[in-house]
């Protein structure tokens, strides 16, 4: 996780997040104050529950997103970890040497590709936020939009030994989907996404159909649940078994018998963090997440 010092909603963006909203009347350091607490309050939260947290800090002005670090890198079974390209020179500059040479130094890591070059041709691949992963049966399902682009998919599918699933979604007002992760979340034994927001009834269908083989339970979210970042959630492994890290905001516009199902699986974590949400992400995007083994501590 990052922790921003001069966190804002990123006027970059604006143009194709739908789900970002610009900052309410308060000053800019009010606003970064708040967005510091929530993620303070939020790594605490996570480590209470039991879950190891590495916590970098984003000292810098020119980085408004840097709370979304999920973007940018993700890390793979096998000590396998992958750097992105990004869509806007604010985010390119989110990518830090530091974050990588812990990975190296906590955790196995074979070997870094990385696809950062692409930018160079306006080819785009925004990690975890462009692509929602299936780790067990190797699927990577993603929205298409101009930071999920197919060639870099491809690539990346090529090397990471996944199945990519392509697919167009778009809200009540046709606006596209920016990033996979906010509507849809796979856990180990449920799946849940705004499945009618994916604008082809017959891909629709497979998508459903895909999940579905692997035995999870689906929970159809509504476009309302998911313009609340119901879908942006991630499962993580806690101490007392699987948990559901997950906004406040996000689970207030949960119906009953979608908590239900999700308790079936795992144990709920709501958090609070109405500010970052400004910027058009939340819980999920703030992760990410470390599918490494961990080197044996070496005594003193």
């Amino acid at each position: 996780m990052v922790r921003p010092h001069a966190f804002r909603s990123n006027p970059d963006t604006l143009q194709d997040n739908a789900f970002q909203t610009r900052s309410p009347a308060q000053t800019d350091a009010e606003t970064a104050a708040r967005a510091y607490a929530e993620v303070s309050t939020m790594v605490r939260r996570l480590e209470d529950a039991g879950v190891a947290v590495h916590l970098f800090e984003d000292t810098g002005q020119h980085t408004p997103d840097a709370v979304f670090p999920n973007n940018w890198f993700s890390t793979h079974a096998g000590g396998h970890v992958a750097i992105y390209p990004m869509a806007m020179p604010s985010r390119q500059r989110e990518r830090r040497q530091d974050v990588v040479d812990l990975l190296k130094q906590d955790y196995r890591v074979q070997d870094v590709i990385d696809y950062s070059g692409l930018e160079q041709d306006q080819v785009y691949l925004e990690g975890t936020g462009a692509m929602v992963l299936d780790h067990i049966d190797r699927v990577a399902y993603v929205a298409r939009s101009n930071r999920a682009n197919p060639l870099a998919l491809e690539r990346f599918c090529t090397h990471f030994n996944f199945e990519p699933m392509l697919f167009d979604a778009a809200d009540a007002q046709s606006r596209a989907v920016y990033h996979t992760n906010v509507l849809m979340c796979i856990g180990t034994d449920f799946a849940m996404a705004g499945f009618d927001m994916i604008t082809d009834p017959a891909r629709r269908q497979e998508v459903r159909a895909r999940l579905q083989e692997s035995g999870r339970e689906l929970v159809a979210l509504s476009g309302a649940q998911i313009a609340e970042f119901a879908g942006n959630a991630l499962e993580l492994q806690g101490k007392h078994g699987r948990l559901l890290a997950i906004s406040s905001r996000a689970v207030r516009a949960l119906q009953a018998d979608q908590i239900r199902a999700l308790e079936n699986h795992v144990q709920l974590l709501p958090l609070d963090v109405p500010t970052i949400e400004l910027a058009g992400g939340s819980v999920r995007c703030m992760l990410a997440g470390i599918h490494l083994r961990s080197r044996p501590l070496v005594p003193a």
